[in-house]
């Protein structure tokens, strides 16, 4: 079974975004303080325990970002470690969980380096790896790799050319690039990356939407089918889960605060829409970690993926 195929078993599945900590309340922030870390920058010292647990729990996927350059006005570091080596390091110590990137920027990268990177890991992870790709959204990083800003979406498109064609777009004179893919990369985009929403249905397999309310996300899929059918349509959630299951939803800039009950309705709405798959980012979580993660397992996945049979990877 393809990793899309994996992320979509059911019809619904939920996963989790890194870094997996808690950094962005109160007390995480403190903590950032005590250690010296920089703002947005994230404690990473139970990274890897976290991450087999929410492998253990059942969690369908975990996406890390690619963020190059760590820019003080930006003030989010993301998960700080280059994202290829993240998921070779990953899918060492996970079994089950899908590895996805949300999103590569393509335009900053080596075409031919990318593609021996993501073919890498996937073939190092059993192939779980899901490759969401942008073309980026900070004009400050380009100037530092020697690349254009303006031209990144012709970049893209270039780059999506290499993605496609096995590297064959470029190499010549008996050359090859190693290891060979047993098969095509899945390409899920971040927004339109500079391009129309014709050739984005056409070219990508899947979409990994901004975050939002079930309205906002109603409107997002109609344009989405519209151009790319039943192709997979994911996005994220940035989630406060309260200790009292019966706490009513209260949006707030990009998720919510909300008990399960509410989360279950909320999840349920998506569902209910079109959306495949919901990432929860706990960066805001005020509860511990370990907590929120066995009552989400415990509460919510079995509402979600109880209809899913997704096989484990050979070991």
């Amino acid at each position: 079974m393809s990793a899309l195929s994996r992320l979509t078993a059911g019809g619904f599945s939920i996963g989790l975004e890194a870094p997996l900590d808690n950094d962005w309340t109160p007390t995480g922030e403190q903590r950032r303080r005590q250690s010296g870390r920089l703002p947005g920058e994230p404690d990473l010292q139970r990274h890897a325990d976290l991450a087999t647990l929410a492998d253990r729990l059942g969690f369908r996927a975990l996406w890390i970002r690619d963020v190059p350059l760590y820019d003080p006005a930006f003030g989010d570091a993301a998960q700080v470690f280059e994202v290829f080596t993240y998921l070779g390091y990953l899918a060492g110590v996970t079994r089950d969980i899908l590895l996805g990137t949300a999103a590569v920027v393509l335009p900053l990268r080596e075409p031919l380096l990318t593609l021996k990177a993501a073919a890498s890991v996937q073939r190092l992870s059993g192939e779980r790896l899901l490759l969401g790709v942008a073309s980026g959204d900070r004009p400050i990083e380009y100037p530092v790799f020697g690349r254009d800003f303006a031209a990144r979406g012709e970049a893209f498109r270039d780059q999506v050319a290499v993605l496609r064609s096995s590297g064959q777009a470029r190499l010549s004179g008996g050359l090859d690039l190693l290891p060979r893919l047993s098969s095509p990369l899945p390409l899920l985009v971040a927004g339109l990356a500079q391009q129309t929403p014709g050739w984005i249905g056409e070219h990508m397999d899947g979409c990994l939407a901004y975050p939002g309310a079930p309205a906002d996300h109603q409107q997002r899929i109609a344009a989405w089918r519209a151009v790319a059918g039943d192709k997979p349509y994911a996005s994220f959630i940035h989630l406060d889960l309260a200790d009292d299951p019966d706490e009513p939803l209260q949006r707030v800039r990009f998720g919510a605060r909300t008990g399960r009950n509410g989360l279950v309705t909320e999840l349920a709405a998506l569902r209910a829409i079109g959306v495949n798959h919901v990432g929860l980012q706990l960066r805001r979580n005020l509860r511990p970690l370990d907590d929120t993660l066995h009552e989400l397992a415990e509460h919510v996945l079995p509402r979600f993926h109880a209809a899913a049979t997704v096989p484990a990877v050979a070991a």
